[in-house]
């Protein structure tokens, strides 16, 4: 742990993690730290809100923004989603503009690109997934994006193995600042435990639902409190758009329900390192994506 003497070599910053959604940025982040703070998924728009990751050594402290992935709108959340991503442009100290060389360049990639040509902050080119490819594909996908983007630097990566995952870290300090240590140095998010908790049972929803239903659910813990056992309680509601989605979400004789709160619950103790009994209930917000109320009481705020 570094003590309160900072020496004047100490850097520090913030760096956002940007790409077309379901490249593997909350992988990344999760990676980094260590620890699972921003949910994972296959679907698309998983991550929905900025998500600050701190990365703490003797010399430096990384303060990771998971964004949203950068997509064409369809709702006010979207809106929401949209301007979260493109607002930590020209906010942070550099950017990692992460990549699925398996896809390779795709639109969504090119109109990012298109994005970063208005900032000046130093970009950092995050070729993820190289566990899945030959070299002279990776090759290939290194030379078609040198040719759209002058990058600071380029990195290969597999965020879900780890690879050369602490070089990507070595070349992110390398454009921070001189700084001060913003968090405590165990402290590996800002972000309230409420909030992780909500993401890790939203995440389970998004394993097992498929077509309209991911996109609209949300989850906000009512209650969260810590018994005189030493068990924590926590009481959360699970908010969809229609009738007809509350029956999936609850399942036949409330399995899916059950089966949900299982795998939260596991993920959840890991996280607070206590008993937890959890307590799910399922409401119906007709269209909430679209409730500029509604949005707000659930976190999704312009700031």
């Amino acid at each position: 742990m570094k003590s309160s003497n900072s020496t004047k070599a100490f850097k520090s910053g913030f760096v956002s993690i940007i790409g077309r959604p379901n490249v593997g940025k909350s992988t990344l982040m999760n990676q980094v730290i260590g620890q699972k703070i921003a949910i994972m998924s296959d679907k698309p728009q998983t991550t929905r809100n900025k998500i600050h990751g701190v990365y703490t050594t003797d010399a430096a402290q990384i303060v990771f923004l998971d964004t949203p992935g950068i997509h064409k709108p369809t709702s006010k959340l979207g809106d929401y989603m949209m301007k979260t991503a493109q607002g930590t442009l020209g906010e942070v100290d550099a950017i990692l503009f992460l990549i699925d060389v398996v896809e390779g360049l795709g639109g969504g990639d090119r109109f990012i690109i298109e994005q970063l040509k208005k900032v000046t902050t130093p970009v950092i080119l995050v070729l993820n997934k190289i566990d899945q490819v030959q070299p002279e594909k990776l090759l290939e996908v290194i030379t078609t994006y040198k040719d759209l983007y002058s990058f600071a630097e380029i990195v290969p990566v597999s965020a879900k193995n780890g690879n050369n995952v602490g070089t990507l870290l070595e070349q992110v300090i390398k454009y921070l600042p001189q700084g001060p240590q913003y968090y405590p140095a165990d402290q590996i998010t800002d972000h309230p435990e409420q909030f992780v908790c909500a993401e890790l049972i939203r995440e389970k929803i998004l394993h097992m639902t498929r077509e309209e239903i991911p996109h609209s659910i949300a989850v906000s813990i009512e209650d969260m409190k810590v018994e005189e056992n030493g068990v924590v309680h926590i009481s959360a509601v699970i908010f969809v758009e229609r009738d007809s989605q509350k029956g999936i979400i609850i399942g036949k004789k409330g399995a899916l329900l059950k089966e949900v709160g299982r795998q939260a619950r596991g993920d959840i103790e890991r996280l607070l390192g206590s008993k937890t009994f959890l307590e799910l209930w399922v409401k119906v917000k007709k269209d909430w994506r679209n409730q500029e109320r509604i949005l707000k009481d659930l976190g999704f705020r312009g700031d």
